[in-house]
């Protein structure tokens, strides 16, 4: 960290620390948490669930979604630059290949790497929620979901809407989006854009994202809809030290397509939904930007998949049962031309019994071309002990396909091995609510094991920059246990035109048997976090400001640790128009979450946002 703080700043961003983490103003909706069969009220969760509103983004210091998660408890979110470039996300541990990421449901898995899993073609303005189920989901949603499952649940209005924001920051940045909402009749239709450049705050880390989205659906009647969704993603960028060391020049460029159609029958205790979708992600990665005749990579890896969902409810229960196809092509320079499928079958049932005791099982039977048939079993339960307490448990299975790049990819500073095999891990949960009024505390307890988890490793050297290459390997099994606290209140206090909104805190505790030669190092597993603590507090002022800062302190198992705080001042000119401007890294620290990548230090951004 940089010497000779101003003291005003430590000794005021000390007190934030004390007061906690919320994302504006916090009250509990009643939410139903969206699964693809058995849907589930947040007021009575069997797992550990956390949902990010679009109010609670509107006030978040944050430019992309990435940036929005890395205030969730227990989301280990580990950026190569800024922006949404491009992230890593973890989840209690885990690895980002081990998160799987949805939107509506229908999974973005990226057969080359797990590092194109948030090219999401979705601007912040067009997100209804982030629901954040920690703990394996396999059984609802399939593979890859190990550590917990990211469903980022879009906006398809029915009355007219709209806005526009705009922003300009320090090193050259600035970013636009637009959202519009145009229902006409008994269809519903969005359009969202945005677009975001940025000269770069050190050597070679600039970078331009454009995000295109359209969504409609049509309501046929009171019980057919159909849904459809067609994004775009472009992103192009400096990426010094995205992946090794040795070469400052490195460059990506992706470029994204989504698309999904969906049909939904709903009457009486019968629910059915049939889905397809589409998915192409496009990678040009150059070891030196501005000679790629030295080391250029191509790779285009396409997802087609179709899903059929259904429920019933009958005396004994809810019951859902799913049946899922899936193929995974790729055409790559570095990996080859590569194909796998997937059938995924399941099942599941929910019973709800003197109105206290939730019960929730299934199984998901999954085969791949290459896996050949498993069996992942799961059971939920929740026991309501009065209005304002409640426990649960839970154990489920999960398990990870390694990517091509795991198992083919090879370059200057990396080797592959295509003899990996398949990550599988069980978990226990179990956790504790207490609500009242505007009160709400949470504590959870996890355990756990991974069998043939996967990571990159590479024997150390004296030599700076290591001249060892990284190599992935099944390192063994991993028990993680951790504890995962949050307290949040929405105090609603004020006096004199000064109103104090919300104040919170969450902390993490993360303990795991990891074990590593000596003379080895690694890229991913070993650099979990230790302790994690997140902390806000939201004010507002004359009724026309806002101002909400954040607090996080990451200290990981390398031994890493700091500390970062973040803010964003609102100022509600009018009734339509709202000027802000965000401070990130307020202190000015120096740190790395990923890769070799040092993130910037004070950041100043400031803009305007008008409601159409």
């Amino acid at each position: 960290m940089k010497k000779n703080k101003p003291l005003f700043i430590l000794a005021f961003f000390s007190i934030n620390f004390v007061l906690g983490q919320v994302t504006g103003t916090y009250s509990f909706p009643e939410v139903i948490v969206q699964g693809n069969r058995i849907n589930r009220p947040l007021s009575r969760p069997v797992q550990t669930i956390s949902v990010i509103t679009k109010e609670q983004i509107a006030h978040t210091p944050a430019r992309s979604i990435q940036e929005v998660l890395s205030y969730v408890a227990g989301i280990d979110v580990r950026q190569r630059g800024v922006g949404g470039v491009q992230a890593d996300i973890g989840i209690r541990g885990g690895s980002f290949e081990q998160t799987l990421i949805l939107i509506n449901g229908m999974k973005l898995i990226d057969p080359q790497t797990g590092h194109h899993g948030m090219n999401i073609p979705v601007p912040l303005e067009a997100v209804e929620r982030i629901e954040i189920t920690k703990g394996s989901t396999t059984r609802s949603f399939g593979q890859n979901g190990i550590a917990g499952a990211i469903n980022i649940i879009t906006r398809l209005g029915t009355e007219q809407t709209g806005s526009i924001s705009s922003y300009g920051a320090d090193f050259r940045t600035f970013g636009s989006s637009l959202f519009l909402c145009l229902p006409i009749g008994r269809y519903f239709q969005n359009i969202s854009a945005s677009y975001d450049l940025s000269g770069g705050y050190r050597y070679n880390s600039d970078y331009e994202v454009t995000n295109l989205n359209y969504e409609n659906g049509f309501k046929i009647n009171e019980n057919n809809y159909i849904r459809g969704m067609a994004g775009y993603t472009g992103r192009n960028f400096g990426a010094n030290g995205f992946y090794s060391d040795k070469f400052p020049d490195q460059w990506e460029q992706t470029k994204t397509l989504f698309a999904n159609l969906s049909y939904t029958f709903n009457k009486r205790n019968f629910y059915l939904q049939g889905r397809g979708y589409y998915r192409m992600n496009q990678d040009e990665f150059r070891l030196k930007r501005f000679d790629p005749e030295y080391y250029t990579n191509y790779h285009t890896s396409q997802t087609v998949g179709v899903e059929l969902n259904s429920t019933y409810r009958s005396v004994i229960g809810l019951t859902g049962i799913g049946v899922e196809f899936r193929k995974e092509m790729l055409e790559s320079k570095n990996l080859g031309n590569r194909q796998r499928t997937f059938n995924g079958l399941y099942l599941e049932h929910a019973i709800t019994l003197w109105d206290r005791l939730d019960l929730q099982f299934g199984v998901h039977s999954s085969y791949y071309s290459t896996y050949k048939w498993k069996i992942f079993p799961g059971m939920d339960l929740g026991f309501q002990l009065n209005k304002s307490n409640r426990l649960y448990a839970n154990y489920n299975m999960g398990y990870r396909v390694p990517s091509y790049t795991e198992w083919y990819y090879n370059d200057p500073s990396t080797t592959n091995n295509p003899e990996l095999k398949p990550e599988e891990a069980s978990t226990i949960e179990t956790g504790y609510i207490f609500t009242m009024r505007k009160l709400k505390f949470e504590l959870s307890y996890f355990n756990r094991l991974s069998k043939n988890l996967i990571d990159y490793v590479r024997d150390t050297s004296l030599v700076i920059p290591n001249p060892n290459k990284w190599t992935p390997e099944n390192v063994g099994n991993v028990r993680f246990n951790g504890v995962e606290a949050s307290l949040n209140y929405g105090i609603n206090l004020g006096f004199n035109g000064f109103k104090w909104n919300t104040v919170g805190i969450s902390y993490n505790y993360l303990d795991a048997d990891l074990s590593t030669k000596v003379d080895q190092e690694s890229r991913y597993v070993l650099n979990a976090f230790k302790h994690q603590l997140i902390g806000g507090v939201s004010f507002e002022f004359l009724n026309a400001v806002r101002l909400t800062m954040k607090l996080r302190y990451i200290e990981r198992y390398t031994g890493v640790k700091y500390m970062l705080v973040d803010g964003k001042m609102e100022y509600f000119a009018l009734q339509n128009l709202t000027f802000f401007g965000e401070l990130s890294n307020i202190t000015d620290q120096e740190y790395i979450e990923s890769g070799f990548v040092q993130m910037p230090g004070r950041w100043v951004k400031i803009g305007c946002k008008i409601k159409l």
